[in-house]
């Protein structure tokens, strides 16, 4: 029998791990960032970075060419992009197995990623933010999550 295939958005534990690859720096190539490598405004800096361009707009994915050791490019800057947890102030009391932290109870979400408009602070591996799911904007997307099929 044919089953469809599932496909979902990656709970924030799953996001962290996709973004630092194996790697336990602040970005996954390094220390630092430059507009070289990544999207975003480049009137601040983190660091010892140098200020860079600011683009003011999104970049087609793979842009700069710099994909980290799991091969997924722009997982810092471009635009934020959602997670499945509900938000939370801290991670106390979170799910210990990487399942999505859910309550039910508000339509606040857990952000990943940075964007094109924020400064390189906010493109840290570790850096969460918070927004309503009812928001569009030019800033936010998304990557899915293809679900293994089980296996009886």
């Amino acid at each position: 029998m044919y089953k469809r295939q599932e496909y979902r958005l990656p709970t924030e534990a799953e996001w962290e791990y996709a973004c630092r690859a194996g790697t336990d720096t602040l970005f996954h190539f390094g220390e630092t960032i430059s507009t070289e490598i990544a999207n975003y405004d480049g009137n601040y800096t983190y660091g010892r970075g140098v200020e860079g361009l600011y683009r003011k707009q999104t970049t087609p994915v793979g842009y700069f060419k710099v994909a980290n050791n799991f091969g997924l490019c722009d997982m810092h800057g471009n635009v934020w992009e959602w997670c499945e947890d509900d938000w939370r102030e801290n991670y106390q009391d979170a799910p210990t197995d990487g399942s999505a932290w859910l309550s039910g109870k508000h339509n606040r979400k857990v952000v990943r990623g940075g964007s094109w408009f924020d400064s390189p602070n906010f493109c840290r591996s570790a850096f969460r933010y918070i927004f309503t799911r009812v928001i569009r904007d030019i800033g936010f997307g998304f990557r899915v999550v293809c679900v293994a099929p089980r296996t009886t």
